[in-house]
């Protein structure tokens, strides 16, 4: 079904609801069992990308602020929180002996030719080098017109830009339903999808949960974009990031989407 144990290269994307503890606050046995697992991933030969979010609700709770209401405040909460964010990232993966490096895009970085060009040659350059490169939005500095919509389609985004083997998204959902799985008890996964239509994307509507910004919908877009470029991607469930063994060896629970375009 997939070409599990050859992934050269691997992006994986983690969530702001996979990376908090209810009270909004950072996870960080996750983020450092996280770490872990991808430097030992890493250590086994494979190339690793992370694309995380987590910049405004740490800057939340680094300040104590409350939850944002304005463009403004969370732009500014995520200036406080991306440099929470890597300092944790750097220290953990540093326990396992991998420098980091942090990268931040918007939207007209990818619609740019010679500006992807660049981002491009960022990631093979940091790659080449031994490090893992961290990607966030820049939310910052973002606005409607260059924002990704959530960082389930940076992530599509990024395994386009680095030629990934496989994107994997860590999620608050172990995978695709036939239905919403918190609302119908009976909903079944889908372990398989091979092409990704505009319908099921329609289907699936709705956002995420409170903490986060994408949802279901969000998640088959980015496999859209990913199914264009001819790369697969799964769906699996976060809360162990030790599951990304099991994604590396083939015997992962969850959606495998086959990122094969539609004839």
């Amino acid at each position: 079904m997939n070409n599990a144990g050859n992934y050269k290269r691997i992006v994986v994307k983690i969530g702001t609801s996979t990376l908090t503890h209810d009270t909004g606050k950072l996870n960080l046995h996750r983020i450092e069992t996280l770490a872990q697992v991808l430097s030992d991933i890493k250590n086994s030969g494979t190339e690793v990308v992370l694309v995380s979010s987590g910049a405004v609700t740490a800057g939340v709770a680094r300040i104590g602020f409350h939850r944002p209401t304005s463009t403004r405040e969370k732009q500014a909460l995520a200036a406080i929180g991306q440099n929470e964010v890597m300092k944790l990232y750097g220290k953990f993966f540093s326990l396992y002996g991998h420098p980091v490096a942090q990268l931040l895009l918007t939207k007209d970085v990818i619609d740019a030719p010679s500006r992807r060009s660049a981002a491009e040659d960022t990631l093979e350059e940091l790659l080449s080098m031994g490090c893992v490169p961290i990607i966030n939005e820049n939310d910052s500095v973002s606005c409607y017109e260059i924002d990704f919509g959530g960082n389930d389609r940076l992530s599509a985004y990024v395994g386009v830009l680095c030629h990934a083997d496989i994107v994997v998204n860590l999620t608050d959902i172990d995978g695709f339903y036939d239905s919403d799985p918190r609302k119908n008890p009976y909903a079944k996964m889908i372990p398989y999808v091979e092409t990704v239509t505009d319908d099921m994307v329609t289907a699936a509507g709705g956002a995420g949960t409170e903490r986060g910004t994408g949802g279901m919908q969000a998640k088959l877009l980015a496999a859209q974009i990913l199914q264009e470029a001819g790369i697969p991607m799964m769906i699996v469930a976060g809360t162990d990031p030790k599951i990304l063994y099991s994604v590396m060896d083939g015997t992962a629970k969850g959606t495998y989407f086959a990122g094969v375009a539609a004839k």
